[in-house]
């Protein structure tokens, strides 16, 4: 290459891994391998290394990739101590060189510490005087989100610690996780809602840090598991022994951390994980490796993003070889096309795979796939596995290049693509008959109008059969019109026309959020019912009314003001309003008791009458609080079967009463 393909190449690097630190840190939708992401960040190194005259402060392999939000909900603040990545080897040769190299610049012994390298989001907390001051995302290493509300949430990180040895400040840092069972059941309640499933644990806890709402956090469950201690005065002169302490005093911190003499011994730590992680609760994706003395530490020093101190080993993900059938193409609930790679069956981490993610058109781009290519497949936490390369030495040269599609592959109407955004969307939102059925889906979920019954195949029925074509179509169903259908029966029928009828008193803030509308989810469905007491005052809200309450950002506004200006949405909900649907705030305060008034109420259990969330939505439409944790504060936990044991055993040390479903609703005058 001459210099300016040099140039060229260098500028293009730039832009492609900055546009997947952003998928990663930001969208929590990474679209390549950690693998795949640092031969791209090596080739820059090398470009920048090799022609220096090419070179930029700005570089990413100079910062550390961001996770700031880049919106109004989270404050950021500057990190006490620079809070840098590590830099990262796949084998055992580059894991002795990192040995070599320490030794070489201490010329003394050195001994590590092996970690095992957790599949989460970092978090760096403050203490003060031995209580939790304030907690922050990794951000851009510099400055980070503060998420300190999210983060009081998990149970396990103490808000004050107690022992001899704290300084009077230090920061801790750990990552916050997910457990598999966790993130198995929450995507499980997810696809019954019709709503998009997390891709794995990571990504799950990771936006669950940037969910605005704390309950809705604590209902999640994270975990956080401790790995480093910084600051002045600090217990001992050694990592190892500083951790140690951390757990004394209270921290989570992993037992299967290990001092190791040598690399020898740091070699076998890693050979005995990479089959033992698979019994671990959660997911790993290799180990750190860290020089145990802090004195040792400080001589080594930094680069401009990572540790000279510190080195981690990355396991590879599993993979498989098979052929590219075709790709198919399915279209969301919101419009958004997703392109799947159909493949030949192969197994792959004890599953047989037939399908294959391809994320969007720029992956597919990326990946230069070709029809009928063999391409290499991976399973690395993914839900649908996906492809990370293509074996272009077996290609056949006649084979055409994949080409995304510019047609919506149900209505055939044109796709668009807005600026800033990788998915390819179908705008005849109103029309097209996944989009619809989607919507329908969304509207009848739990979390929505809780309409029971009416799951996927028998909205396909319904629609199929021209029997619903909106929402506003599910309360003009007869009973004759259901009972002579495939599947009903005179019960499910009586059940279901129920059901419907009982949604129209499902309060405002929920019949917005089951309108579906483009990026307004429950929490910002809440905040514009609190601040636009009626529909109609939101109808008629300008986008710059929109923009100055927090959380709604221009692309909110934008979604919210063209929803609304389409007429055949606005005649949807007149009709839901002729069918006594709840558009408005004023009725629900108008009804609501204050018999809870000023009760701090624990919901735990599982209930048969009401979801744990209409139990939270009762409780403060009555005056009450919904709380997450037993206190001394805590007035009663409502408790159905099941009741969390650890609940249960503080509620017995405090004397707090628990009652249970039936005797709530008589005090609330509901049964």
């Amino acid at each position: 290459m001459n210099r300016a393909e040099i140039k060229e190449r260098i500028e293009k690097l730039r832009l492609e891994i900055e546009e997947h630190n952003r998928r990663y840190y930001v969208l929590n939708d990474p679209a390549i391998s950690d693998f795949e992401y640092d031969l791209l960040i090596d080739e820059l190194d090398t470009l920048e290394k090799k022609y220096p005259e090419f070179a930029s402060s700005s570089s990413p392999t100079r910062n550390v990739g961001s996770d700031i939000s880049g919106t109004r909900e989270f404050r950021q603040y500057e990190h006490l101590y620079p809070m840098l990545s590590l830099g990262n080897t796949y084998n055992e040769g580059e894991l002795r060189d990192f040995d070599n190299r320490i030794k070489k610049a201490l010329e003394t012994s050195v001994e590590y510490v092996c970690e095992l390298k957790y599949d989460g989001a970092s978090v760096s907390i403050t203490y003060r005087n031995g209580r939790f001051l304030q907690a922050l995302t990794r951000g851009d290493g510099t400055r980070g989100d503060d998420v300190t509300d999210n983060i009081k949430t998990i149970k396990s990180i103490p808000p004050e610690i107690f022992g001899d040895g704290i300084p009077g400040l230090f920061v801790i840092r750990g990552e916050v996780l997910m457990t598999r069972s966790v993130f198995n059941k929450l995507n499980a309640d997810r696809a019954r809602d019709g709503m998009n499933l997390f891709a794995n644990p990571r990504n799950a806890a990771s936006g669950t840090l940037k969910i605005l709402d704390p309950d809705i956090v604590a209902s999640r469950k994270l975990d956080c598991l401790f790995y480093f201690m910084i600051g002045k005065g600090l217990p001992f002169e050694t990592h190892y022994d500083n951790l140690k302490k951390a757990s004394s005093w209270g921290f989570k911190v992993p037992d299967s951390m290990m001092l190791c003499r040598s690399i020898e011994e740091v070699l076998q730590y890693i050979s005995y994980w990479e089959n033992e992680r698979k019994n671990l609760p959660f997911d790993i994706d290799g180990v750190v490796i860290k020089v145990n003395s802090l004195a040792q530490q400080a001589v080594l020093g930094y680069t401009a993003k990572s540790p000279r101190w510190a080195i981690s080993y990355k396991y590879k993900a599993e993979q498989a070889l098979t052929r590219l059938i075709s790709v198919s193409y399915q279209v969301g609930r919101t419009g958004a096309v997703t392109p799947v790679a159909n493949l030949e069956p192969v197994l792959l981490a004890g599953t047989t795979v037939k399908r294959a993610s391809l994320h969007n058109a720029d992956q597919i781009f990326l990946l230069d796939l070709h029809h009928n290519d063999m391409v290499f497949i991976e399973k690395g936490g993914e839900i649908i596995p996906k492809i990370v390369g293509a074996d272009a030495t077996s290609r056949n040269y006649t084979s055409k290049r994949i080409a995304f599609i510019d047609r919506c592959p149900e209505c055939g109407t044109k796709l668009v693509r807005n600026e800033g955004e990788a998915n390819h969307f179908c705008p005849n939102y109103l029309h097209c008959p996944p989009q619809i059925k989607g919507r329908i889906e969304h509207f009848v979920s739990r979390k929505a109008m809780n309409i029971e019954g009416l799951g996927e195949e028998t909205i396909d029925l319904l629609f199929s059969k021209g029997l619903i074509k909106t929402v506003a179509d599910l309360y003009d169903l007869k009973a004759e019109q259901l009972i002579i259908l495939e599947r009903f029966g005179e019960k499910s029928t009586e059940n279901i026309l129920k059901s419907v009828q009982n949604s129209v008193n499902v309060p405002y803030h929920r019949v917005l959020f089951a309108l579906g509308i483009r990026h307004v989810g429950e929490t910002v469905a809440k905040t514009l019912a609190n601040h636009f007491k009626s529909i109609d005052n939101l109808i008629n809200a300008d986008p710059e009314e929109l923009v100055s309450i927090r959380e709604i950002g221009p692309k909110i506004a934008a979604s919210i003001t063209g929803f609304f200006k389409d007429g055949e949405n606005i005649e949807t909900i007149q009709r839901l309003k002729s069918k006594g649907i709840t558009f408005t705030i004023l009725d629900e305060k108008k009804e609501a008791g204050t018999i809870l008034q000023g009760k701090n109420i624990v919901i735990s259990g599982i209930f048969s009458k009401h979801s744990r969330e209409e139990y939270k939505e009762l409780i403060e439409k009555h005056g009450g609080n919904s709380i997450s944790s037993v206190s001394r504060n805590t007035s009663f936990i409502l408790a159905g079967d099941n009741i969390g044991p650890s609940k249960k055993e503080k509620a017995t040390e405090l004397g707090i009463a628990l009652i249970g479903e039936d005797e709530f609703l008589k005090i609330i005058e509901e049964d």
